[in-house]
């Protein structure tokens, strides 16, 4: 008997102690859809012990304009795992970026040349030019992979040719604090998704995009809109401008709502493991079918994370 009670006493001294994992959380179907304006997010409720956090990337910025919000740098030091959309553990191996090459080319041998006419054409072979991109091997490769290659320092003048990667700068720190990095998808799924979309589509959407660089009035390139828009955080505005993309927008399903649905359970098996940083896209953040969102309505607390 003696025993019994210093067993029962030990056991409630201990559960008034431990500070129990928080309810999953209900919110009202006005608040589900994120109206703040942030970057920053810190994830909480639904049976986890200590809070994970959501940053709101972008893949091109002047690194004089890169600078993470401080609770996530704080977060930094609580988390465990830093995980971006591809393992950047991955995309910077050169075995597994060798392993993607093949990935990359336009099936049943297409080239750019079958997809554009001759004055888009000549646009693009001129860019590849000033980018000291070689023809051959670069012409077979997806549109929108190659959109990617263009997307640099030259076609964005106020970047003074001084150009980085969130995420890059992200899982530099990540490794110098010995932080496990991992993936929501693999680089070969998100190859795929080019898949689903038409190459002559992908094609259009390379020339408007360097149309849209080129521009010589005053309006905004659609890099340039999307810098403005990060720097002001405006997660709803950068989803909505994805969505209103003449070329995009119709593929928004594919590119954003598909992969953000697919996310999210992905996220929780990892949240409950360990407190994970998660770095995605911010135009993957906002709207009805963004991760802030879908988070919610999975029973997340889903706050902007302050400082």
């Amino acid at each position: 008997m003696k025993n019994l009670a210093l067993f029962l006493a030990t056991f409630i001294l201990g559960a008034i102690g431990c500070k129990p994992a928080e309810k999953a959380v209900t919110y009202t179907p006005e608040n589900i859809v994120p109206t703040e304006k942030s970057l920053a997010w810190k994830i909480s409720g639904k049976g986890l012990k200590k809070p994970s956090y959501l940053y709101g990337t972008i893949h091109m910025i002047p690194k004089d304009e890169f600078e993470l919000p401080g609770s996530i740098r704080e977060s930094l030091d609580n988390v465990r795992r830093v995980t971006f959309e591809i393992d950047m553990k991955q995309m910077t191996n050169l075995v597994s970026q060798m392993g993607l090459i093949t990935k990359s080319f336009m099936a049943g041998g297409k080239t750019l040349k079958d997809l554009l006419n001759a004055e888009d054409y000549a646009l693009v072979k001129a860019k590849m030019a000033e980018k000291g991109l070689p023809g051959g091997m670069f012409e077979r490769i997806k549109p929108m992979f190659l959109s990617t290659l263009f997307s640099s320092e030259e076609e964005n003048p106020a970047s003074g040719g001084n150009i980085t990667s969130v995420e890059m700068e992200l899982y530099k720190m990540s490794k110098n604090r010995r932080l496990e990095s991992a993936g929501l998808e693999t680089a070969a799924y998100q190859m795929s998704v080019f898949d689903s979309i038409p190459y002559a589509v992908q094609a259009k959407m390379l020339v408007d995009g360097l149309r849209s660089v080129d521009t010589t009035d005053t309006s905004e390139s659609q890099l340039d809109e999307m810098l403005r828009l990060y720097r002001e955080q405006d997660i709803t505005a950068m989803q909505t401008m994805i969505g209103e993309d003449s070329g995009m927008g119709q593929y928004e399903d594919i590119l954003l709502k598909k992969r953000n649905q697919n996310w999210i359970p992905v996220m929780g098996r990892m949240m409950a493991e360990k407190p994970t940083l998660f770095a995605v896209g911010a135009g993957h953040l906002g709207g009805k079918y963004g991760v802030v969102a879908l988070l919610r309505k999975e029973g997340y607390r889903v706050e902007v994370a302050t400082e």
